[in-house]
């Protein structure tokens, strides 16, 4: 039971300050600092610091990729090889993330922090691994998306599906300052599932969009 304690309390507390300094910028000790433990502990329970970013990934992923698993069998399931449609797809997505089970009281907006961390900063180890670990499953869902806007070239898919992201890893990982603000400016209180029902639409009218005139933009 202790091992398990200390164990939480160096994820925990290594999930708050890569969320809020990034990875770079985080020491181990600074980590065994602000979780009172020594860096045997950390050592010893991860072997490396890049073991302990994939580890702090891995809270959230491993039961995220599941559920969307289990959530791309029922769609298929439903539809019997029909097509399905691309906001059906996109809610398959964002619904895996809203019943993930998060470990911290924060934990969406700082796993969404982290993701786009991930991209942002030179984590090539971060990439292999989401690659070998959830490849598969992250490969069956981009297939679905594909599927739904077949009428789109591959690499403008690739750049709206990254826009997609950015625009999900702001909004959730903003989220506490952007309900503040749509509370103060409008009398809203918008929950995380609000958020999420207007972002949907927002995505699938991108992806959807008409293709860009990129003639001349070299020039």
């Amino acid at each position: 039971m202790a091992q398990l304690d200390t164990v939480s309390r160096i994820l925990d507390t290594a999930e708050t300050l890569f969320a809020e300094k990034g990875f770079s910028e985080t020491s181990l000790r600074t980590i065994t600092s602000k979780a009172k433990v020594n860096l045997a502990a950390v050592n010893y329970h991860f072997g490396s610091k890049k073991s302990l970013i994939q580890a702090v990934f891995a809270r959230y992923l491993d039961p995220f990729s599941e559920i969307l698993d289990k959530e791309m069998d029922r769609l298929e399931a439903e539809y019997a090889g029909g097509d399905i449609p691309l906001d059906v797809v996109l809610s398959t997505f964002t619904n895996a993330i809203l019943t993930m089970p998060s470990p911290t009281k924060n934990g969406l907006s700082a796993f969404m922090r982290l993701l786009g961390l991930a991209y942002t900063q030179a984590q090539g180890h971060m990439r292999r691994y989401l690659q070998e670990q959830y490849g598969p499953v992250f490969f069956r869902f981009a297939n679905m998306v594909k599927n739904a806007s077949s009428d789109l070239p591959d690499v403008e898919r690739f750049w709206r599906l990254h826009f997609m992201l950015g625009a999900a890893i702001f909004s959730m990982s903003s989220l506490e300052a952007l309900q503040d603000i749509a509370d103060k400016d409008f009398g809203e209180q918008a929950g995380v599932r609000d958020v999420v029902q207007r972002l949907i639409p927002f995505v699938t009218a991108g992806m959807s969009a008409p293709l860009p005139d990129l003639s001349g933009s070299n020039e």
